[in-house]
């Protein structure tokens, strides 16, 4: 027997916290009935469980993908504003339940990991694990070391304050400052929100590793399998 949130994940279907808001708004059902209770538990070998009407069962085999994201599209599945998505990158795979690791927004290019392994997910997305992200970020003019040392301390966006970051000037050419920024939190926007809070906006933001695995080698809107050394890694993280 396994909580009803963990053996969707089994099943690829969403990371733990997005099953249970899949469970809370009345989409998965036990052996034909909707099951609201986010502590139900089930047993894989004897239970039905479905959601949205489609039956759900563990995923065997396991893929693990990085994909360079283009800036210009979401990381959604559909999107209700008719706007590009990273799967019409992906039509050429047929992998049940691949889901994105995080979010990149729409303006937002870089690695991006994706896979059907929902106990990996919410390893990977878990704040409490801390899983470090590196930005190559880009803004306008030079930005003062006071600035710097609030990022680095942490800044204070829609009411939270956030972790510390890394921050790093790696060039200053043609009056653009280009900084590696590492977080280990996945906020809304975080990094554009954070920048804005000490006055200062991104005009360019990429993400290029997360924890070690780093993006190297793709062009844009393209991806790759993970191989053995990354995957043992991540799941270490």
């Amino acid at each position: 027997m396994e909580r009803l949130n963990k053996y969707l994940a089994s099943c690829g279907v969403a990371s733990r916290r997005e099953s249970e808001k899949l469970i809370l708004d009345g989409r998965v059902k036990v052996n034909g009935k909707v099951v609201k209770e986010l502590g139900t538990q089930v047993n894989e070998n004897n239970d039905r469980v479905s959601v949205d009407g489609n039956l759900v069962k563990p995923v065997l085999d396991y893929s693990y993908i990085m994909m360079y994201k283009p800036k210009g599209c979401v990381t959604t599945m559909k999107d209700d504003k008719g706007r590009k998505t990273v799967y019409s990158y992906l039509e050429d795979l047929n992998i049940p339940h691949l889901v994105p690791v995080g979010r990149l927004d729409y303006d937002t290019e870089g690695l991006l990991l994706l896979t059907n392994d929902g106990e990996l997910v919410h390893a990977l997305t878990h704040p409490s694990h801390e899983v470090p992200k590196t930005y190559v970020v880009k803004v306008e003019g030079e930005i003062p070391e006071h600035k710097l040392a609030q990022l680095r301390k942490g800044v204070e966006i829609d009411g939270v304050k956030t972790a510390k970051a890394k921050v790093k000037l790696v060039e200053f050419k043609d009056n653009i400052s280009r900084f590696e920024m590492t977080i280990h939190e996945g906020r809304n926007r975080q990094i554009r929100k954070m920048f804005e809070a000490v006055g200062e906006e991104v005009i360019f933001l990429k993400r290029i590793s997360v924890g070690n695995v780093r993006l190297g080698g793709l062009a844009r809107g393209t991806y790759r399998y993970l191989n053995d050394d990354e995957i043992e890694y991540l799941k270490k993280l």
